[in-house]
C-alpha cells in the first residue's frame, strides 16, 4: 500500500498545476479536442506506435495542444521535457487486462501495463483526464475539489492529532505511577496509526494541487510536528526490541495494513511483541522521559535505559547509581535526578 501511494504522488507531481505539462493538459480538455500522451520513449514504447511525425522538440503548452488536434497519440520523454513523436498510433497487445470501454482509454490503458510508462488520456466526451501507470489509475480532478477535501481531511486529521496528545499525556501520568496497561500503549498506536493514514492521504492532496497546495503543505506540517518523534519513541518504551530501526519498521509494517485490521488491537499488541492480555501491566523503559530533560544527550539517555531497564527503576536510582553510569558525573546525576522528580510533580 505504502509503495503504490509512494507510486502515485510521484505521478500527480508529474501533472501538478503549475507545470508546463498540466498546463498543455488543461489546453486540450478545454478545447475538446481529446488526446492520448504517453511519458516514456523506450524501446517497449517504440515498438508499440506505428506511423506518425518524429518532432524531436522541446515541450510546450501550446506545442501540446496543437499536436493533440490530430489523430493518434504524442510521445514524450520520460520526464516530459521534449515532444518526440506526434499522430501516432499505438497497438498494444489485445490479451493485457482492460476494464476500460472507450477505444482511447482501453489503448491508454493497456500500453501502461504493457510499458509501465505513464499514459495520460483526455476524454473528449466526459471531459476528464486520467493517468495510468501500470496498474494504476487516476482521475485527475478539479483544483477546487481537491482543496475541499484537503481541508476536510486536515480538519479530521486536527480532531485525531488533539486526541492523540491528551492520551499520551495520560500515558505520562500512568507512567510515573506504574499504572500502565498495555491497552493504553496499543490504543495510542493505533490512533496514531491512523493519523499516519490521514497525513497520507492529504499528502496526496498536496502533490495533486502542485502550486496551488501550498497552504495545505504548511498545516499539514504544522500539524505534525514533533508528533511522528514522539510516537517512535513511544515504541521505543514498550515494543520488545527496544532500538530505533524496531520502532520504524512497525510503524511502515502497520501502514501496509488494512483498515480492517488496524481494528485489532490484539494483533498490534503481537506486533509489539506482547502476545499476552491487554489489561496486564507494562513498564516503559523510560527514553520518552528521559528526552524531555533539557540538554541530556541521547547517548546518555539510552546508556541509562540499558542501566536501568525501566522508568521504575531509573526513578528509584540513587545519586551514586546515577553517577556510575558512563557518561554521567555527579552535576549531571543531580540534574537528572531533580528533573525527574519535577516531572514526576508535573505528571501526576
Amino acid at each position: 500500500m505504502r509503495d503504490e501511494t509512494e507510486r502515485l504522488h510521484h505521478v500527480l507531481r508529474q501533472v501538478a498545476p503549475g507545470t508546463a505539462l498540466r498546463e498543455g493538459l488543461e489546453n486540450v480538455l478545454h478545447a475538446g479536442t481529446g488526446g492520448l500522451i504517453v511519458l516514456g520513449d523506450n524501446p517497449d514504447v517504440l515498438a508499440l506506435a506505428a506511423g506518425g511525425f518524429r518532432i524531436d522538440c522541446p515541450f510546450g503548452a501550446s506545442a501540446l495542444y496543437e499536436l493533440a488536434k490530430m489523430d493518434g497519440a504524442i510521445i514524450l520523454s520520460a520526464d516530459g521535457e521534449r515532444i518526440l513523436h506526434a499522430n501516432t498510433q499505438l497497438v498494444p497487445d489485445a490479451r493485457v487486462p482492460s476494464l476500460e470501454t472507450g477505444i482511447r482509454h482501453r489503448t491508454a490503458e493497456r500500453v501502461s501495463r504493457q510499458t509501465g510508462c505513464l499514459v495520460v488520456a483526455i476524454s473528449q466526451r466526459r471531459r476528464q483526464i486520467t493517468l495510468y501507470k501500470g496498474t494504476l489509475r487516476h482521475v485527475l480532478r478539479d483544483a477546487s475539489v481537491v482543496l475541499g477535501r484537503a481541508n476536510q481531511a486536515l480538519q479530521t486529521l486536527e480532531r485525531q492529532r488533539l486526541a492523540l496528545w491528551s492520551a499520551i499525556e495520560d500515558l505520562g501520568a500512568l507512567e510515573f505511577t506504574g499504572d500502565v496497561t498495555l491497552d493504553d500503549v496499543v490504543a495510542i498506536i493505533q490512533r496514531s496509526a491512523l493519523a499516519d493514514r490521514i497525513a497520507s492521504e492529504v499528502s496526496g492532496y498536496v502533490e495533486e494541487l502542485g502550486s496551488e497546495g501550498r497552504l495545505v503543505a504548511m498545516q499539514l506540517q504544522e500539524l505534525l510536528r514533533g508528533l511522528p518523534e514522539e510516537i517512535l519513541y513511544v515504541l521505543r518504551d514498550y515494543a520488545y526490541h527496544p532500538d530505533m530501526a524496531r520502532a520504524r519498521e512497525i510503524r511502515d509494517q502497520l501502514g501496509e495494513w488494512s483498515a480492517e485490521a488496524m481494528l485489532d488491537l490484539g494483533a498490534i499488541a503481537r506486533l509489539l511483541g506482547h502476545p499476552g492480555e491487554l489489561d496486564q501491566v507494562v513498564q516503559p523503559r523510560g527514553l520518552r522521559v528521559l528526552r524531555r530533560i533539557p540538554r541530556l544527550p541521547p547517548p546518555i539517555a539510552e546508556h541509562l535505559v540499558e542501566r536501568f531497564g525501566t522508568l521504575h527503576r531509573l526513578l528509584a536510582a540513587t545519586l551514586d547509581e546515577l553517577d556510575a553510569v558512563e557518561g554521567i558525573g555527579a552535576t549531571r546525576a543531580r540534574s537528572i535526578q531533580a528533573h525527574l522528580q519535577r516531572l514526576r510533580e508535573l505528571s501526576v
